[in-house]
């Protein structure tokens, strides 16, 4: 059976647990607070270096402002990590804008492959609620995932992870690509807030 580790437990992280077991993989969830998935079943449980042991294929599901420092001391050389977090800042929004706590020109996607350098990241799923994840409804147009990452190899099987979750895979190129994808999390964001309206997504029409 295809295994991956899951590194999170709010709703992005078990929104994407739940698509992993519809497509038949066995699933490690790795925590620091294991109580917070007590709601789920089918997932294995345990702690962050449990789920990074578990599989060659993870998940970043955290807080942007912890992403860095959860994976240290992990084994995390040669694995492909599907990064789906964003910079946001602690700051309010301003007029429906999230603040971002990178600098310009530079992304948290950056960041992680500079700190572990030996690890795969592929940027996915951060442009997008967690209820639109996994088989989206959106009509009759199958909306995009914009992925983006140095490894050709793990772009490769994050790709075919994506299309089997229903949607449409544009691979934007290497890491320095993942502060233009992040920033779609902004405008994603905009229109939540100023509509009251959070379940859409993005389409690159060609």
């Amino acid at each position: 059976m295809k295994t991956v580790g899951i590194i999170g437990s709010g709703v992005v992280a078990k929104s994407l647990a739940k698509g992993f077991l519809e497509i038949g993989y066995s699933v490690m969830m790795g925590t620091r607070d294991i109580t917070k998935l007590k709601d789920l079943e089918s997932v294995q449980k345990g702690t962050v270096a449990e789920s990074c042991e578990f599989s060659n294929l993870l998940v970043l599901a955290v807080k942007g402002s912890v992403a860095i420092e959860v994976l240290k001391g992990m084994d995390i050389s040669g694995k492909t990590i599907i990064d789906t977090t964003n910079p946001i800042a602690d700051s309010a929004a301003i007029n429906g804008v999230i603040q971002f706590f990178t600098a310009a020109n530079h992304s948290l996607g950056q960041l992680l492959q500079t700190a572990y350098p030996t690890a795969n990241f592929v940027k996915a799923f951060n442009s997008v609620g967690s209820r639109l994840m996994f088989q989206p409804k959106l009509g009759e147009i199958k909306p995009s995932m914009f992925i983006c990452g140095n490894s050709t190899e793990a772009k490769a099987l994050v790709a075919e992870i994506v299309e089997q979750f229903g949607w449409e895979v544009e691979d934007m190129g290497q890491i320095e690509s993942s502060g233009a994808i992040e920033s779609l999390c902004v405008l994603w964001c905009i229109r939540g807030f100023k509509d009251n309206k959070w379940e859409h997504a993005f389409k690159l029409m060609k």
